[in-house]
């Protein structure tokens, strides 16, 4: 157990790999340490949630956030990253287009789920949507070690990334494809019939020793998302795999 980092709120998953759970609305933010960089995924709901996550980032590791990787687009998952200008931002592709014209929606989203109408059109008036945009598979270099980030979807939203951290025990960031706090959840965008299959993709590039990390809620192994998997394959109809 590292006490710095459990009196800061974080989870120690591996030596280069922790996460936090945010409050409110449980969102799971990432940290993966490199000895050069330093990659945050999914950086919280607004500028000054996202601040203070940056700053006990920088405290934690001794360095700056160099890269932030966003799961999908939800408000939640987002908005934070307004706090984090000159870092190197990655997303699905489609991402950047969708965050820069539907900006209003998004901060629609964001009041309606009950963030405070001034946060949310700060945050939106900030963000900076993706630079670099996967298709497929995009191998980043933090030094020292090699995160793989993976458009799996779609499946939660039509534009959601997966982050897989090799290591003593691989560690795969899920976003809200796999959630372990409540049942998955499916709203307006989401692409029902196709997430089984993305759940498929997870699983095949994660295995099935790794520490999969939802987008909310505690986390889980591959039994756990092959279990949500069925959940959803019988939700939309779609046969077992």
């Amino acid at each position: 157990m590292d006490v710095r980092w459990e009196e800061s709120g974080w989870e120690r998953l591996t030596g280069r790999v922790g996460r936090r759970r945010l409050p409110v609305w449980d969102c799971t933010v990432g940290l993966v340490v490199g000895k050069d960089s330093v990659l945050l995924i999914d950086p919280g709901s607004c500028v000054r949630e996202g601040a203070q996550v940056r700053a006990e980032a920088e405290r934690l590791t001794g360095r700056r956030v160099t890269h932030i990787a966003f799961t999908h687009g939800h408000f939640d998952h987002v908005l934070g990253g307004a706090a984090f200008a000159g870092v190197e931002v990655f997303g699905a592709v489609g991402l950047a287009a969708l965050l820069s014209t539907g900006r209003e929606e998004l901060r629609r989203d964001a009041v309606r789920h009950g963030l405070a109408a001034a946060a949310a059109a700060q945050a939106v008036d900030l963000l900076v949507p993706p630079r670099h945009e996967v298709s497929g598979e995009w191998t980043l270099e933090l030094g020292g070690v090699q995160v793989l980030l993976a458009n799996v979807g779609p499946g939660h939203t039509g534009h959601d990334l997966s982050v897989f951290v090799p290591g003593e025990r691989e560690v795969v960031f899920c976003g809200d494809l796999v959630e372990e706090s409540g049942e998955p959840s499916v709203g307006p965008d989401a692409m029902v019939g196709q997430w089984p299959a993305a759940l498929d993709r997870l699983l095949s590039l994660g295995g099935d020793d790794a520490l999969y990390v939802p987008g909310h809620g505690a986390v889980v192994g591959a039994e756990f998302v092959r279990a949500q998997r069925a959940t959803l394959a019988a939700v939309s109809g779609v046969s077992e795999a």
